[in-house]
């Protein structure tokens, strides 16, 4: 049924939970797995020069930010016995990167937490979930933690 899945990772507790979850369908279907964490180059547009980060650094600390959340998502999946593969995409909106992947993976289900991120960035990024829910035209599995 469900044989290629995408999980939108982001480092926080309900997206790890997600890749359980991810994992346990691969499982069942005998399915694979792919995990994303976008990047949003430009995410404090608009806030005044308060908010300004340097945007090589900002890149910088985003990538490695990146590496380590589908490190750690590759590495249950590997444990598991689930074949994954890790992405890390550009996009301006986490869902819209989250929808590219999706579609240039050929995915079939996006399994993704409720909610990710907090303080200032849940504020700028809002509901992310609710976009890709609104979005999608793949199914997507909603997990709660």
């Amino acid at each position: 049924m469900y044989k290629h899945i995408l999980v939108p990772v982001d480092g926080s507790s309900a997206a790890q939970y997600a890749v359980l979850k991810a994992i346990e369908l691969a499982k069942a279907f005998d399915g694979d797995v792919t995990v994303v964490y976008v990047i949003d180059p430009y995410p404090f547009t608009g806030l005044g020069s308060d908010f300004a980060y340097g945007q090589a650094e900002y890149l910088s600390a985003a990538a490695a930010e990146a590496k380590q959340a589908n490190d750690q998502a590759l590495k249950a999946c590997e444990q598991a016995g689930v074949k994954a593969a890790g992405r890390v995409v550009e996009a301006h909106g986490a869902w819209r990167g989250i929808l590219e992947a999706a579609a240039s993976s050929r995915s079939d289900l996006i399994v993704m937490g409720s909610h990710g991120r907090h303080g200032l960035e849940k504020i700028v990024l809002g509901s992310e979930t609710q976009r890709v829910l609104s979005h999608s035209k793949l199914s997507v599995l909603v997990v709660r933690e």
